[in-house]
């Protein structure tokens, strides 16, 4: 079981940056991939970002290339996404999420929701032009 608790959202205006946090609890943090993703009003969750549990792979949706990082730090428990260069369309509630992928065609995938069993409330980001 693994428990998750986002942090570091609020209000900044465009150009700005953020770095949201995400802290678990559970033995087992470490063999999990995390993954991030938001979800604007009227619109469907969609993928940000993810990192193994090792650390060593990591993957962002094409449009945010450039100006999101994530990392972990398995010692703390916790993952982190810089945001950097904030757009307003960036504006959503951020949600981390800790599973173990999805398995098709013969490989793992860590950015569909489906591969992702434990789910933080979400902090919210709001990017003011």
């Amino acid at each position: 079981q693994v428990q998750l608790v986002e942090s570091g959202g609020g209000l900044v205006q465009a150009g700005d940056s953020l770095r949201l946090s995400c802290v678990a609890t559970g033995r087992t943090f470490s063999s999990y991939a995390v993954g991030w993703f938001r979800q604007a009003p009227g619109k469907e969750r969609e993928f940000v970002s993810s990192i193994t549990g090792s650390g060593g792979n990591t993957w962002y949706a094409d449009s945010l290339k450039g100006r999101f990082t994530i990392s972990r730090d398995n010692a703390k428990g916790t993952v982190y996404l810089q945001m950097n260069s904030l757009r307003p369309e960036d504006t959503a509630v951020y949600y981390c999420a800790a599973g173990r992928g999805t398995f098709h065609s013969g490989s793992y995938y860590y950015t569909e929701i489906p591969g992702y069993d434990y789910w933080g409330q979400g902090t919210q980001v709001t990017v003011s032009s």
